[in-house]
């Protein structure tokens, strides 16, 4: 029995400023399959906070939030035990307790080892972002060195996990932003921004691209840009969907039809930690070979567990920073 420290809601919060996180202590066993994580950071998700609010129905109340997490095995099966490892869930902190705390259960098949290469506040800020870019372009296709990636919210963490995984993949990456700024995250070849409050953006990819436009669009954003990512897309182009702003948009079917168009939508709420950990364990020679980065944590977006509540605050508010918890 190990016992451990954790954030606790211990029910929905009418909204981010009425989240009223406790400080509990509990004691955690493993089983069998399972494992112990002593934490040392977790990454804090927007879904963290929109699960804590009520938008995410199926949360459950009381828990511990925190889906993506970085630690040392301290229990459980004797290969895992002292290795650094993370990874991240779509059930972690939202149907089951998770990692805003000193220590996680989760099961054994759920760990990634954590490279010589990455610190663990950077390991537990990789999860989420990644996952969504990397599942994204699985049902998509592999972006190919003669495809164009045109990439809606480029600078969110979602965009630039997926400019790093286009790039790396040899495609050409474009990426809209909303304001007059470079793009602010690694990538393995350049990357062209589009100010979309200067220009219109399917005019100006068109243009760049002789007329043919993205044959892959990852729209982390939405609705807002919901009708420009289509009139951006290329024949038979895929547009990638994330997350929405309003729920409905105008659809132009025979566009749709005529363009060949495919439509994916990515929730990685649904999926498990042992699904999450196959679908990282896909991009962990990336992160080895450095074609791929784990954010950079600057040391205000690093908070204790007692300053839970600031640091959901900072995510919900677009914080730039990727946010991180440590025990």
């Amino acid at each position: 029995m190990i016992e451990a420290i954790s954030v606790r809601l211990n029910q929905k919060a009418a909204n981010a400023d009425s989240i009223a996180p406790a400080i509990e202590k509990c004691g955690l066993k493993c089983s069998g399959s399972e494992v112990i994580i002593e934490i040392a950071a977790a990454g804090v998700n927007p879904s963290d906070v929109k699960a804590a609010t009520g938008l995410m129905p199926y949360a459950v109340f009381p828990r511990t939030p925190g889906r993506d997490f970085a630690g040392v095995v301290v229990e459980g099966s004797a290969e895992w035990i002292g290795r650094k490892v993370f990874g991240t869930s779509g059930d972690l902190g939202i149907r089951r307790d998770g990692a805003h705390a000193s220590h996680l259960v989760v099961e054994a098949a759920a760990l990634v080892e954590q490279p010589s290469n990455m610190f663990a506040d950077e390991a537990a800020g990789v999860g989420v972002p990644f996952v969504t870019a990397i599942e994204g372009f699985r049902r998509t296709g592999v972006p190919k060195a003669d495809e164009t990636v045109l990439i809606m919210g480029l600078n969110g963490k979602v965009g630039q996990a997926a400019a790093q995984l286009a790039s790396w993949r040899g495609a050409r990456v474009i990426g809209v932003v909303r304001t007059e700024e470079p793009y602010q995250g690694h990538a393995n070849g350049p990357v062209e921004v589009i100010n979309s409050s200067a220009v219109d953006v399917a005019e100006r990819v068109l243009a760049l691209t002789n007329g043919r436009g993205a044959d892959i669009v990852f729209n982390t954003v939405g609705d807002p840009y919901f009708q420009a990512a289509h009139k951006s897309l290329a024949p038979a182009g895929r547009q990638i969907l994330i997350a929405a702003v309003d729920k409905i948009v105008q659809f132009n079917i025979l566009e749709f039809y005529r363009g060949r168009h495919t439509y994916v939508g990515i929730d990685t709420l649904a999926f498990s930690s042992i699904e999450s950990a196959a679908i990282l364990r896909e991009a962990l020679p990336g992160f080895v070979s450095g074609h791929l980065k784990p954010f950079p944590i600057n040391a205000g977006a690093v908070y204790r567990l007692q300053d839970a509540k600031a640091a959901y605050l900072a995510v919900i508010g677009s914080s730039r920073d990727r946010v991180v918890l440590k025990p």
